[in-house]
């Protein structure tokens, strides 16, 4: 069984794409086989980091919820174009991207009519054993909804991220409270677009202390990342940056993390199903 991550903020604009993106190419570079579900069907986009144009994109995650595809069907493997545009960078895993459609009429067919949330919880389990995956991150949508819960729920390991706001910080403090209650075996937050003139040790003591929770690292605001407009996957673009370090310091705790028990996505469905 895969291990699912759940990447979660209260608000948007965290940066909460960009963190998963970068996650799973860590990972995948280290040799894991890593799935990516873009379940942001709002406002999706974290396809464009990886170079998956629209012309590119034959079925979606759209379509595999509304009866028109095998879940198959709609994933992408991603990694030979980090490869072709990132020639002699080793990326010995594998990265498959199911994303939404970024179509005008299926974003609004979804805000008006929604979509059975529980058929999700059938694509994660059919991802990870067609692909034999090693990881499974979930870039959720922001807030707390119906599929935001569906994906805490079933998730071995649930990334919080926030910005160093007072608004993400209330809205965070409800996050990790619904987390706790759906008892998630590992939380971890992540503090990102902190200014460089922050004392970033102080600030995760405060947020440990806040909180109650592992900050796993504390990103800085930095221009490259406003340079590179989510054109590509900053780790690759600057491998020696300390915003990939930060990120390479998440990476470690998921992938060395031996602790974390098996959530049981039948289970996990079932308690869905009831909450209805």
């Amino acid at each position: 069984m895969s291990k699912i991550v759940s990447v979660h903020s209260f608000r948007g604009g965290t940066g909460k794409s960009n963190v998963t993106a970068n996650l799973a190419t860590i990972l995948a570079r280290s040799g894991k086989r890593v799935g990516i579900v873009d379940t942001d069907i709002q406002s999706p986009g974290i396809h464009v980091l990886f170079g998956l144009n629209e012309e590119k994109i034959g079925y979606t995650l759209n379509d595999y919820l509304w009866g028109r595809c095998a879940i198959e069907n709609a994933a992408y493997d991603v990694t030979p174009i980090l490869k072709m545009s990132h020639k002699g960078t080793a990326i010995r895993g594998s990265i498959y991207l199911i994303p939404a459609s970024i179509k005008t009429g299926e974003i609004s067919r979804i805000l008006r009519e929604g979509y059975d949330a529980r058929l999700l919880n059938d694509s994660f389990r059919d991802l990870s054993r067609r692909f034999k995956l090693d990881y499974l991150f979930i870039d959720t949508h922001p807030g707390i909804n119906e599929e935001t819960l569906l994906s805490i729920i079933i998730s071995h390991v649930l990334v919080i991220i926030l910005r160093p706001d007072h608004q993400d910080y209330q809205g965070t403090a409800v996050a990790v409270d619904v987390a706790r209650k759906l008892e998630v075996p590992k939380m971890l937050l992540v503090v990102n677009k902190a200014l460089p003139t922050l004392n970033f040790q102080a600030l995760s003591q405060q947020m440990q202390r806040s909180y109650k929770t592992t900050v796993a690292s504390i990103l800085p605001v930095c221009e490259e990342m406003f340079q590179l407009g989510s054109s590509d996957v900053f780790c690759l673009r600057y491998p020696n940056h300390p915003w990939t370090q930060g990120v390479s310091a998440i990476a470690k705790q998921i992938l060395f993390d031996n602790d974390v028990s098996s959530t049981n996505l039948t289970t996990a469905g079932g308690w869905f199903n009831r909450g209805r």
